[in-house]
């Protein structure tokens, strides 16, 4: 019977890393595949501490019980959108539009709160509220 060879326990271990590679790949919501649930973004109308979050693909202007408070949300007039940067999503603050940018590896950052990344648009939302401690977001400039 022959014993255990260098050669075998490599070769072993190289099967093994393999098999839990593969495993780790085809497996559903795995660290693996981190976009697979993140990637449809769904709309939010929340109220946070106080200050209503809403959050939307952009390229809605009108959903029912999603339009801002003053009626403007979703326009593209002054104080409106800013959809340049390809996110593809919009986030309001009371009404008022939050410049949201994503990253290159899938978090999200806001002018309010951008060094401090997070996992979705609506966690990028309640960071600025807290941020903004109870001020006014005022809307971003367009250039």
């Amino acid at each position: 019977m022959p014993g255990l060879t260098r050669r075998r326990a490599l070769g072993g271990a190289a099967a093994l890393a393999a098999a839990a590679g593969a495993q780790t790949l085809l497996a559903p919501g795995s660290s693996a595949a981190p976009h697979s649930r993140e990637g449809a973004l769904e709309p939010f109308d929340e109220v946070y501490k106080g200050r209503r979050i809403q959050g939307r693909p952009s390229g809605m202007d009108h959903m029912d019980g999603m339009d801002s408070t003053d009626g403007t949300a979703g326009t593209t007039g002054a104080g409106g959108h800013h959809h340049g940067h390809g996110t593809g999503y919009a986030v309001f603050v009371d009404g008022v539009e939050l410049h949201v940018m994503r990253n290159a590896d899938g978090s999200w950052i806001s002018v309010v709160s951008h060094y401090d990344p997070v996992r979705t648009p609506r966690a990028a939302a309640r960071a600025a509220v807290d941020e903004l401690q109870g001020a006014a977001l005022l809307p971003f400039p367009a250039n």
